[in-house]
């Protein structure tokens, strides 16, 4: 596989950086594409997006990881729900159309904040990707799970999966069970057993963090190929 820093343009004189893993024998019409956003405190460098972007990749989907305008510009504090919205389009129009990426299939993958984004774009009609990935979703803020963000994720019609870990503190796994419960489209839940919500486990569980991502990226790559 290869990897190509690329620089995507998303208005008004200002670009995001992003990395596409190209897998080896790639046929672009053939191919699944995977793009991944990071979370509210972190960046397309973040541990696990590298692990699962680049693990992807080995098993043959192209993917593209990317940094919100706010990360590209050094600040901490996220950008606007417009602008956020603004770079995940900017983003996925990129791929889909770009002459020697573009895949046949797109899939919208985020940890944390990334992945409310999308999902909030897809149940709007803003995203029109194949399926959506989620590597931690904020359902509810911390200590706060009687007070769910869960509206727009019933009006998604595609494929979803999801990761939480036992430990999570921004998705009680009671209620997250009962939100699919009521979801009309194709699921499916990943548990990562004493994961918080960045998927990091208790020293005393014995395990690195790069063991968990390889989980994470297997099942991934499972379910990418069994979807309905």
């Amino acid at each position: 596989m290869k990897f190509q820093k690329v620089s995507i343009p998303i208005g008004q004189d200002e670009t995001v950086s992003g990395v596409v893993a190209v897998p080896e024998n790639f046929k672009k019409d053939n191919t699944v594409g995977v793009i991944l956003a990071h979370g509210a405190g972190n960046d397309m460098e973040n541990p696990l997006i590298v692990a699962v972007a680049d693990g992807l990749c080995r098993a043959g989907f192209l993917s593209l990881r990317f940094n919100f305008l706010y990360k590209e510009k050094g600040r901490k504090s996220p950008d606007s729900q417009k602008k956020l919205v603004h770079a995940w389009q900017q983003v996925y129009g990129y791929l889909s159309t770009h002459p020697e990426f573009a895949p046949g299939q797109i899939v919208a993958a985020g940890k944390s904040m990334g992945g409310r984004v999308a999902a909030q774009m897809a149940a709007a009609g803003e995203l029109p990707v194949q399926a959506l990935v989620f590597l931690g979703y904020p359902l509810h803020a911390p200590g706060k799970k009687d007070q769910l963000r869960d509206a727009h994720l019933y009006d998604i019609g595609v494929p979803m999966l999801f990761f939480a870990g036992t430990r999570d503190s921004l998705c009680d796994l009671t209620a997250m069970k009962n939100v699919l419960a009521r979801f009309k489209t194709n699921w499916a839940l990943e548990v990562i057993d004493g994961g918080d919500h960045s998927f990091n486990l208790l020293k005393s569980a014995g395990r690195p963090p790069g063991q968990v991502y390889d989980l994470i990226t297997k099942m991934t790559v499972e379910w990418l190929k069994t979807r309905p």
